[in-house]
């Protein structure tokens, strides 16, 4: 499934637990290079494989982080494919597909601004056309991507230039659907920036990667905070992103509890407890979600609004809009509203 996903140009697909019984298949004389979707299947098969002997290297992020930020072309680019044969290709599949090319723009607008445009334009199209999008959202990449793969649409590559990225669509013909089905993932939204319900959402998120399950963790409005730094970083902000930066919690240290907080009180109270007990601590349980691979995805619109940069949030945070959110949902058995 994670194959089908995406995957980058003349990749072959072998499953992780698969990989010691089909070393025979890798030739040792080369480099191998190996890629999953987010980087901790990459990371296990690429130790099995310098185990063995090979010159290995894993593509950190995963496929998905290189996709949204880099896009197809530049994909290719890094794998030796020459990007004159693939813009070549690409316009024999514009040509055969015999429709016109729809241009959109929607420059300045903020998620979900760009997909509601190409949501419109798609529906206008005819079975076929292809739909031109340029955006300066930077998390619009990865939002068209879930996009295409839930809707059944063809997406055909995206390039960015100083800051604007060009997307094309091919509208799928009347009918079509995603192949892809459900999986077993858990897709979570922290939408509380509360201490209780932040560990509450990390325990849970840990015990599901335990379980060997794909884990996204969607963090919007008073949730951002928890992915704050604790240390002020030096960005440059207006006068009322200042004054939200004041107000709010700077890091997952200072949240207060939900309830009983009495004035900071009851967190410490907590966090003592927890101590006392050997449970772990919301920093300590954050940390050990990212070395499980869980994906932990920040709000860009509500960034926007609440005057957070991406330089104030801890290391490995990603970017995301909606769509992107709710194509986690689509692929997984299991969303909560936290």
């Amino acid at each position: 499934m994670e194959y089908e996903n995406g995957t980058l140009d003349g990749f072959i697909n072998i499953p992780v637990d698969n990989l010691r019984e089909r070393l025979h298949e890798l030739d040792k004389s080369k480099k191998v290079y190996i890629t999953c979707q987010i980087g901790l299947r990459g990371y296990i098969a690429a130790r099995i494989l310098s185990q063995n002997g090979f010159d290995v290297y894993n593509l950190s992020g995963g496929y998905r982080l290189y996709h949204t930020i880099f896009g197809r072309e530049t994909l290719s680019n890094a794998v030796g494919i020459n990007p004159e044969t693939q813009r070549a290709e690409a316009a024999d599949r514009d040509q055969s597909g015999g429709g016109k090319v729809i241009n959109i723009d929607a420059c300045g607008l903020q998620c979900p601004g760009p997909i509601i445009k190409l949501g419109a334009a798609i529906k206008e199209a005819q079975n076929g056309e292809i739909i031109e999008i340029r955006s300066t959202d930077p998390t619009f990449a990865g939002d068209v991507e879930g996009y295409c793969r839930r809707t059944g649409h063809l997406f055909l590559g995206m390039t960015s230039e100083k800051g604007v990225s060009t997307t094309r669509i091919r509208k799928a013909e009347k009918g079509a659907s995603c192949t892809i089905s459900t999986g077993n993932g858990k897709n979570f939204i922290v939408f509380s920036g509360d201490l209780d319900k932040a560990i509450a959402s990390f325990v849970m998120a840990n015990a599901a990667a335990a379980m060997g399950r794909k884990v996204s963790m969607f963090f919007t409005f008073w949730g951002l905070n928890i992915l704050r730094r604790a240390k002020k970083a030096r960005v440059k902000k207006d006068f009322m992103s200042k004054m939200f930066g004041m107000m709010m919690p700077r890091g997952s240290e200072k949240l207060g509890l939900s309830k009983m907080n009495m004035g900071g009180m009851g967190s410490r109270m907590i966090r003592a407890v927890m101590k006392k007990k050997n449970i772990d601590s919301l920093e300590s349980l954050i940390s050990v979600a990212q070395k499980s691979g869980v994906e932990l995805i920040a709000c860009s619109m509500s960034m926007d609004v609440m005057g957070i940069k991406a330089e104030e949030l801890i290391d490995g945070v990603k970017m995301g809009g909606a769509a992107a959110m709710l194509a986690h949902a689509e692929e997984s058995d299991m969303s909560l509203f936290i």
